[in-house]
């Protein structure tokens, strides 16, 4: 009795998940992710205990409920999803939303929690930031502004996510604008060891949330990310972080469908 629901269940998953394709077109989507003035939220969240009360026919048809939200909001927002559960204690699973507008990411999350499956989710943070042109690169020696190009041969996606906030002290503020250069220029200098192995990506923060920036990752190699983060830690910029990560997002990035089945089943 109890194989035959689970063979049921399976095939509910496989009809209602395992055929669309929910991110938004191409080109918008590439413009979401790689262009400045663009807004990025971090939506991290548990299930509760009630979830797991549900039949499997039920979760079934909530999680197929969200995917078919996500299509719906596929022409205006971007969406990545990670799984955290076993690796942070802080949440399940994690969306990052790319969005033109503050508000379109709103809208979204504020229906996914009017789900069938929203409802059983606890939002255990939100972070929020933009992205911008580089600020100080433009001034980096040529050597350097080339090093930190993408390289030719980029393997494409990485496995694991890691999401550090970070807010400055009072003092880096204070610092004017060639000052804050050279201490960047430093602290890139540490990280171009570990370009080719750990991306990079930098939201600004202040005024949007309580910190300045949000600093995200992807590597398949978390010893190069430990290593990159120890010889960022010995730089001088390192003693104007006030604070550094709390909380830190750990997860592995997987797509929304495959979430969405491992928590239907």
């Amino acid at each position: 009795m109890k194989a035959a629901s689970t063979m049921r269940v399976a095939m509910l998953v496989a009809l209602l998940l395992g055929a669309a394709v929910w991110p938004a077109r191409a080109a918008d989507r590439e413009a979401l992710l790689t262009q400045p003035g663009v807004y990025g939220s971090f939506a991290a969240f548990q299930m509760d205990h009630d979830w797991w009360d549900l039949t499997g026919e039920a979760r079934v048809i909530a999680v197929s409920e969200v995917k078919g939200l996500i299509e719906q909001f596929s022409q205006k927002i971007a969406i990545e999803s990670y799984l955290l559960r076993g690796l942070s204690d802080h949440a399940d699973f994690m969306l990052r939303v790319h969005a033109p507008a503050l508000s379109d990411t709103q809208q979204f999350l504020t229906s996914l929690l009017g789900t069938r499956l929203g409802r059983h989710l606890v939002a255990t943070s939100y972070l929020h930031g933009l992205t911008k042109q580089a600020v100080y690169a433009p001034g980096f020696p040529e050597q350097m502004k080339k090093a930190l190009q993408p390289p030719a041969n980029d393997a494409g996606a990485k496995s694991y996510a890691v999401v550090i906030p970070i807010r400055k002290d009072a003092e880096w503020w204070a610092l004017d604008q060639d000052t804050r250069a050279a201490l960047m220029q430093e602290h890139t200098q540490a990280a171009l060891p570990y370009i080719n192995t750990v991306k990079r990506k930098l939201y600004h923060s202040s005024g949007l949330d309580d910190f300045d920036f949000i600093t995200y990752f992807e590597t398949d190699k978390l010893d190069d990310f430990h290593s990159l983060i120890r010889a960022l830690e010995q730089v001088k910029e390192y003693r104007h972080d006030r604070r550094f990560g709390h909380p830190t997002l750990l997860g592995t990035i997987r797509p929304l469908d495959d979430i969405l089945e491992l928590f239907a089943r």
